[in-house]
């Protein structure tokens, strides 16, 4: 590697400690939101930039569009992304979300961004290869301008509001497309009940992930069957009595869609499929999270103690979104355990 050729920036180290000692960032540099680059991020809305997007929590602040330009400033965004972290804002604000449990509890849980519709190809985000990983401008500081729209006008900031014990790499930012194109089934924001052509960002509080990889599979419920196993984590137990938040979501590469489309499975069935083997027996916890559970639904009889544990209410509370590049290499994402449900929004 070679040296930049440029010239060196004096005001740039000088712009860091300054938006530091306002602790405006997120620990990386952040690009200084200059009077001219925010016109410039707001250059093709129409709308007033003082009108009010929502009131985010966790301190239920009302968010503009300009503190929204702000902050994707700041996180690196171009202008053409604007409308997407601004949907994505407001979906956050939806009370079904939870957004003041994800954003103040102690568990590590995280926004995550899922968009749909022709705007992903539009402004070129990334559904194939390492679409959950790094080297894709869009998706990295999309998800950046959202964590930090959540931090600095939210209110959720590190060891003030946002008490996470560990937290976890995704709250730098954590957003993805799905890549339609390639999959045989239908698109998440279409089962969501949007048009196939809408553009939709779908925001669910993440808890971590898992790898899913299976390439011994011959049937559709074997493969259900590995998913199925992968999901039961018994550290995901939430207060419903469920294993994460009841609604968990499962990343699939195209092969793996396309594998299962080939012999005749819709989404629909492979949820059911999946539903119907992540069970996990309440005699697998430890006796006191069995006592726990059994006073948490009022059962100091023990009948609780004894009940069967599932990752969702029903087979339909799972999601399945298709990216990812070549192989076979899936990811099971638990939903927060504090009760949250995935919230979709229609770009304006």
């Amino acid at each position: 590697m070679d040296a930049w050729p440029g010239a060196n920036d004096p005001q740039w180290e000088q712009a860091q400690e300054a938006l530091a000692a306002r602790g405006l960032g997120d620990g990386l540099p952040l690009v200084p939101p200059t009077a001219d680059r925010i016109e410039h991020m707001l250059s093709a809305r129409w709308s007033d930039p003082d009108d009010i997007v929502c009131e985010l929590p966790p301190l239920y602040a009302a968010v503009t569009w300009r503190d929204i330009a702000i902050n994707a400033v700041m996180a690196g965004c171009k202008a053409e992304y604007l409308p997407v972290v601004a949907a994505a804002v407001e979906a956050l604000a939806a009370g079904e979300l939870n957004l003041i449990g994800i954003a103040t509890t102690t568990g590590s849980a995280a926004t995550l961004v899922i968009v749909n519709g022709p705007v992903a190809g539009a402004i070129g985000m990334n559904a194939g290869a390492n679409a959950l990983g790094p080297g894709n401008r869009a998706n990295a500081t999309i998800g950046r301008a959202v964590r930090l729209v959540l931090q600095n006008v939210g209110g959720a900031k590190s060891g003030e509001i946002d008490m996470a014990t560990l937290g976890q790499p995704a709250k730098y930012g954590f957003c993805f497309a799905e890549d339609e194109s390639a999959s045989p089934w239908e698109p998440l924001h279409v089962e969501r009940g949007f048009a196939r052509e809408a553009n939709v960002v779908t925001v669910v509080g993440a808890a971590g992930i898992v790898e899913v990889a299976d390439s011994c599979s011959r049937t559709a419920q074997e493969l259900a069957q590995t998913f199925a196993q992968s999901m039961l984590i018994a550290g995901t137990v939430g207060g419903a009595g469920r294993l994460g938040g009841g609604e968990p979501l499962i990343v699939m590469p195209p092969e793996q869609a396309l594998f299962l489309a080939q012999r005749g499975c819709g989404k629909a069935q492979f949820k059911v499929e999946v539903w119907e083997r992540a069970v996990l027996a309440a005699e697998r916890l430890s006796p006191a999270v069995r006592e726990h559970l059994a006073s948490l639904a009022g059962d100091p009889a023990g009948d609780a103690r004894e009940a069967l544990l599932r990752v969702a209410d029903k087979p339909d509370d799972i999601m399945v979104v298709v990216a990812g590049g070549v192989g076979i290499k899936a990811a099971y994402i638990p939903t927060w355990g504090g009760s949250t449900r995935a919230v979709s929004r229609r770009l304006r």
